[in-house]
């Protein structure tokens, strides 16, 4: 039942993490854009497994086989079908564990819910499945660049290691220069030497992500229930291990008086604009086309080559040591994830926005 995303550009994903392969349909896509196949296959190759030695070496190539709804280079309007195959998955790697309930994963819940489960890297609840969101995320992409507007993402924090300094909009691409995803060198560095002393200790860690939307334009979102912000909020907090979510000032902005949160309206060559942006480019659940800005938490990677306590399915305490090829942060790989989720949202409300007025009729 919850296996769909989007209103009207509408993405729908099957498979699991060791199946035959994983896959989606996308629906609502507009017809007539020039697909740009390379573009859709460099945002799945940002995200793949077996990137550098502080990703899993799980060796999966990723590439994206389309089925349907595209005729020439040109998408029709009709069901977008495709599909990417699994080749590198070791289902042998989690026998000892299918009688065991992993701590932090989603074992014990899917055994409750369903009453069978996949166990073999998680079966559906596997990250795995999050490559067919970076699919339909880049063709949402390509469609909102015609309207200029971009969503960009980097890594600002890893563990307690965060960037100090604010990064323009503008440099936010340098982050590709780094394999931990983050624009600044030093703090890049450091995040590197953290992520490889958890790895060998055979911990993980979290992180938290920066994403921005940028050049929107102003009114999309549909008050009362499903503002912008929260259609967001609900996107993000569906990837695998997001724990948290704040848009503009966020928490911070708790703590301050209500002169230093308000952002004060001005004219920009005749155009309305504000001062500052701590609403995150959101008011009233609406955009007021200014950039908007939020941060996506991710708890440390679930998986760690350590020995945990946790119960078996027959109900005895016992201890467990994972096996197989997991990431011990999952952070830099998660940023085209973060960005596909958030371009989605955007091109749906976009596309939705077309009947709020009788003269776009």
């Amino acid at each position: 039942m919850g296996n769909s995303f989007g209103k009207i550009f509408k993405l729908t994903t099957f498979g699991e993490s060791h199946g035959v392969a994983i896959g989606g349909v996308i629906d609502g896509c507009p017809a007539g854009l020039k697909v740009d196949f390379n573009f859709i296959q460099a945002e799945l190759d940002r995200r793949k497994p077996g990137q550098s030695n502080i990703s899993t070496q799980r060796k999966e190539s990723d590439i994206v086989e389309f089925l349907s709804g595209i005729f020439e280079g040109l998408t029709t309007g009709t069901p977008i079908g495709f599909l990417i195959k699994n080749k590198d998955h070791k289902s042998e790697d989690y026998n000892s564990l299918k009688d065991l309930y992993r701590p932090s994963h989603a074992d014990y819940t899917y055994q409750e819910k369903y009453g069978v489960r996949d166990y073999r890297g998680g079966g559906r609840s596997s990250a795995r499945e999050t490559a067919c969101r970076v699919v339909a995320g880049a063709l949402a992409k390509q469609i909102l660049k015609t309207k200029g507007v971009f969503v960009g993402a980097y890594v600002k924090s890893v563990g307690k290691i965060t960037i100090k300094n604010p990064i323009l909009f503008s440099d936010i691409s340098q982050s590709e220069n780094s394999i931990v995803r983050c624009p600044d060198k030093e703090t890049s560095s450091k995040m590197e030497e953290l992520i490889v002393a958890a790895k060998d200790a055979g911990d993980s860690l979290g992180g938290v992500i920066h994403g921005v939307i940028h050049g929107v334009m102003p009114g999309l979102g549909e008050p009362v229930f499903e503002k912008f912000n929260a259609a967001l909020a609900h996107a993000l907090m569906g990837i695998n291990a997001v724990k948290g979510f704040e848009i503009g000032s966020g928490f911070s902005g708790a703590e301050m008086f209500g002169s230093e949160q308000n952002d004060s309206f001005t004219l920009v060559n005749d155009q309305v604009s504000t001062d500052t942006n701590n609403s995150g480019g959101i008011q009233g659940g609406l955009t007021n086309g200014q950039d908007v800005t939020f941060n996506v938490a991710f708890k440390p990677v679930a998986t760690i080559a350590q020995k945990q306590e946790t119960v078996s399915m027959d109900l005895k305490e016992v201890k467990m040591e994972a096996k197989g090829r997991h990431d011990p942060c999952i952070v830099p790989r998660a940023v085209p994830i973060v960005e596909a989720m958030a371009a989605l949202v955007t091109l749906d409300f976009l596309l939705r926005s077309k009947t709020d007025k009788l003269s776009y009729i």
